[in-house]
């Protein structure tokens, strides 16, 4: 993964007490290699305490808008969220991989469509660049945002939604829901079946929705995908993006006790490893020096993506790639376990 590049912080904004987004500037020579879609995300890397961490985070601002901005949210006890929301400076540089990620619009002017998401917590990052997007590159569509929170103070970007809505007061519609705090003309408890009813068949029943986006914890991703399920809604009309996973994944059936000669190629480098079958690919590939692309390693990013060329894998747990995806031979690599004598697996075949 060595299309790292050093860019320069042009602005560190809080906007909440504990997030805050972070502007990069950008040189001309990289202004197409760091060219974006909606809706995408970079991977950020750093050296904490000698030694290397990465970290993807969803970029907040539009393609068309010329700056490139992400949001991160400081998790409790966690490494670089606390390094972006402490420590680091305008006028820094960071290690910053071109953007990546299929939760993405294309917006096309003729369109005169309804598009609805929900989003919690920090999910509401890549939400927001999708929205501004749709409300000025699609001006015959309109947009509903569900947004839990815990509280008004909690909501990333609760000021600049608001000045969209009254912007676009006939095009934009925000149900905002808090958990902790009962607020006026907002929602009491977290996003949930009765939530998603109320958007679908009560307060926006007369939109005819073309496309869904959720993003924010497993666990919300996964009962809001059940109700729009239960309301027929066709699975390839629903987007969704992963900001924290419920568990390590599952145990595989089958037994893993023999070993693989495993073959990776990355950015045009051929390696060949002999490996147990029970050890990871990506921790594998990172074990021997490899510079495979990865970021989360938890099966949240997609940053990992390989293709199998040769021989077989099973994944621990995806959450990310269509059956049809699974079917062309892809794998996300720090889930995937060899199945097989030899295999290869290649990154630069995506």
């Amino acid at each position: 993964m060595s299309d790292f590049h050093a860019l320069t912080i042009q602005d560190i904004t809080r906007e909440t007490e504990k997030a805050v987004s972070i502007s990069f500037g950008v040189p001309e020579a990289l202004k197409e290699a760091f060219s974006f879609k909606a809706g995408q995300y970079l991977t950020l890397k750093a050296s904490i305490d000698g030694k290397e961490v990465r970290r993807s985070y969803s970029l907040c601002s539009t393609p068309q808008s010329g700056i490139l901005k992400v949001a991160v949210k400081e998790v409790e006890g966690g490494t670089f969220s606390v390094l972006a929301n402490n420590t680091l400076t305008v006028g820094e540089s960071l290690e910053v991989h071109p953007p990546e990620g299929k939760f993405i619009v294309e917006p096309n002017g003729e369109n005169q469509n309804d598009y609805v998401a929900f989003a919690a917590g920090s999910g509401i990052t890549p939400v927001l660049s999708i929205i501004k997007t749709i409300l000025e590159e699609e001006p015959k569509s309109r947009f509903v945002l569900a947004y839990g929170n815990k509280t008004v103070e909690e909501t990333i970007f609760h000021k600049e939604l608001l000045e969209l809505q009254l912007k676009y007061p006939e095009r934009l519609f925000i149900e905002f829901i808090y958990s902790r705090k009962q607020e006026t003309d907002a929602h009491f408890g977290r996003i949930e079946k009765a939530t998603v009813n109320f958007v679908l068949k009560n307060k926006f029943k007369s939109h005819d929705f073309d496309q869904y986006f959720l993003c924010g914890p497993e666990e919300m991703i996964n009962g809001v995908r059940a109700v729009l399920e239960e309301n027929g809604v066709a699975k390839e009309k629903v987007k969704f993006e992963l900001f924290t996973s419920s568990d390590d994944g599952e145990e595989i059936a089958e037994a893993l006790d023999g070993e693989t000669t495993l073959k990776i190629i990355c950015d045009d480098e051929e390696f060949e490893l002999v490996i147990p079958q029970d050890k990871i690919i990506l921790d594998a590939a990172l074990d021997n020096d490899i510079d495979a692309p990865h970021s989360c390693q938890g099966g949240i990013c997609s940053s990992c993506i390989a293709r199998i060329t040769e021989g077989t894998a099973v994944m621990r747990k995806n959450q990310i790639l269509t059956d049809d995806e699974v079917e062309e031979g892809l794998i996300l690599t720090c889930q995937a376990l060899p199945t097989s004598a030899n295999l290869t697996v290649d990154y630069d075949d995506i």
